[in-house]
């Protein structure tokens, strides 16, 4: 067994990897690795290593790639499975030092730690100038209850903070168990002293935190964010600084990074800012190195994937029979988190037709991860959905329908603690498609660009969304209607939905102007095969 250490790594990661007996270690440099690659097993990589389709066909015999770390922006993923090589990283390794470094810039934010330093350096005595806040008793309003922002709510207890969170992607049980009030965004805005930010970059985040919410907040609240430069607006936290409004703000990321030396945010007084480094502690580096390492050593002497990113390996009898369903479950899953509101609960799956006798585990995977992966900073996969689905408090079952003359379809029933929303679908053609919501018919491709409405089966619904969608020079593909079964009562007309096939992408005005109609009770965007 040959192990190629591309970068440098913590010397006891290194020893670690040296008393493994019969394997051969070589420890290189990003310079200067290439040669290696002919004949090594598993490659373990930083983050200034990229590993591309190129260097994936200098190493025939590799197996495995260890990401010492959490991104795997610097591993071309498609590559690595087609070419069936296992990618794993150490997710959460570097947790506690970020919230460490929260909890710092929130101190050095509540007692001018940088400017009293500064003055008393200079000469000066100014004790009355640097009079701060205590933590204790104010609010701490923290977005995103991952693996980072569950460590900061540990350490902010001990401020005897009042803690509250926004997460829709983490159970209530959980939140309770930290001692945590789940509250909506807008709550989380107009109550705390202190936002915090520990979440993912995705459509729904990028600048978050902008003019509008930061509308919302308190006067004189304090914002911090150690996640990604990108969720907030730095123009408008900018103004929001020398108005006031905001009384301070520390910034371990920025967008883009580094920032121009002129970016007028850098000039702020009440700024306080670090360069990328709330992960960067010697203990970090330590736990990342000696994690990815034993993490090899499982999957090279067991098998067993822990954290892995892509999708392990299978027969190809065994993927013939169950992957078009795979890519169904998925998309099913995406669906359903997309359309339903609330904390998550449960997931349950359940098969009809043949796919009921098979080995359903890579579907179950694979509905789980779809359902989770809007909105989690973590990679979701087939590996890893259970994982993330049991640290996040959701219950997953499985149900198997085996009654005959059932077409092959899989069925999944995502309960939330504002109700439950169901979907089918079926695999046509090679191709996933949606059969039903709710209970109500509904065909159409689990693909493209796709606008889903809830409405009253009243007269004038179709032709609002032809003309709010012609208004905004949005071309209809395909437009999928669906209604309740039943006679409609006079006074209570029936359920109704619509799944929107568009070309292109639909803004957030598009959907309230579709709202607008009194009959329209719902209109969200949906990406299923994103």
């Amino acid at each position: 067994m040959k192990v190629l250490v591309a970068e440098p790594m913590s010397p006891a990661a290194v020893a670690l990897l040296q008393q493994q007996a019969g394997w051969e270690i070589v420890v290189s440099n990003p310079k200067e690795y290439e040669p290696h690659l002919a004949d090594c097993d598993a490659l373990i990589v930083r983050s200034a290593v990229k590993v591309k389709t190129e260097t994936l066909a200098k190493a025939p015999k590799l197996r495995v790639i260890g990401r010492a770390g959490v991104g795997v922006d610097n591993v071309d993923l498609p590559a690595a499975t087609a070419a069936g090589v296992l990618v794993m990283n150490t997710p959460g390794g570097n947790a506690v030092s970020v919230a460490e470094h929260t909890l710092a810039l929130m101190l050095s934010l509540a007692r001018m730690v940088p400017e009293a330093s500064a003055s008393t350096r200079g000469g000066k005595w100014e004790k009355k100038k640097f009079l701060g806040n205590e933590l204790r008793g104010k609010v701490l309003g923290v977005v995103g209850l991952g693996n980072i922002g569950q460590e900061v709510v540990r350490r902010a207890r001990g401020f005897e903070m009042r803690i509250i969170a926004s997460d829709p992607f983490v159970a209530q049980q959980t939140a309770s168990d930290l001692g945590v009030t789940l509250v909506d965004f807008d709550t989380l805005l107009k109550e705390s002293d202190y936002v915090s930010l520990h979440l993912a970059v995705t459509p729904e985040t990028k600048g978050l935190i902008g003019a509008e919410s930061i509308a919302k907040m308190k006067d004189g609240v304090r914002i911090i964010n150690c996640a990604r430069g990108e969720l907030i607006e730095q123009s408008a936290l900018c103004a929001a600084l020398a108005s006031g409004k905001v009384a301070g703000a520390g910034l371990d990321v920025f967008s883009p990074e580094p920032p121009a030396a002129d970016d007028p945010i850098l000039a702020a007084p009440n700024l306080l800012a670090t360069p990328h480094i709330a992960g960067s502690t010697e203990e970090a580096q330590e736990i990342v190195g000696i994690r990815i390492v034993e993490q090899l050593v499982e999957y090279l002497t067991n098998g067993v994937a822990i954290n892995a990113v892509n999708m392990p390996a299978i027969t190809p009898e065994q993927y013939k029979a169950v992957g078009p369903f795979v890519e169904l479950a998925e998309r099913l899953g995406k669906f359903a988190a997309h359309v339903a509101t609330g904390n998550p609960a449960s997931i349950k799956v359940i098969y009809q037709g043949r796919i009921a006798e098979m080995n359903t585990n890579l579907l179950r995977n694979a509905a789980v991860a779809g359902v989770l992966s809007r909105g989690l900073a973590t990679r979701v996969n087939v590996v890893n959905a259970l994982q993330l689905a049991g640290q996040r408090g959701v219950v997953v079952e499985e149900k198997r329908d085996t009654r005959a003359g059932q077409s092959d379809q899989i069925l999944i029933e995502y309960v939330t603690s504002d109700g439950t929303t169901s979907l089918s679908g079926t695999v046509l053609f090679d191709k996933p498609r949606l059969s039903s919501i709710d209970g109500i018919a509904v065909e159409t491709p689990l693909e493209g660009n796709l606008i889903y409405m809830r409405n009253y089966d009243v007269p004038g619904v179709i032709g609002h969304v032809g003309t709010v969608l012609g208004r905004n020079s949005i071309n209809i593909a395909n437009f999928s209607l669906g209604r309740e079964i039943g006679p409609a009562v006079e006074g209570k007309p029936l359920r109704a939905v619509a799944v929107v096939e568009v070309d292109g992408d639909v803004a957030v005005s598009v959907l309230d102007e579709l709202k607008e109609n009194p009959a329209v009770r719902l209109a969200v965007t949906v990406q299923p095969a994103a």
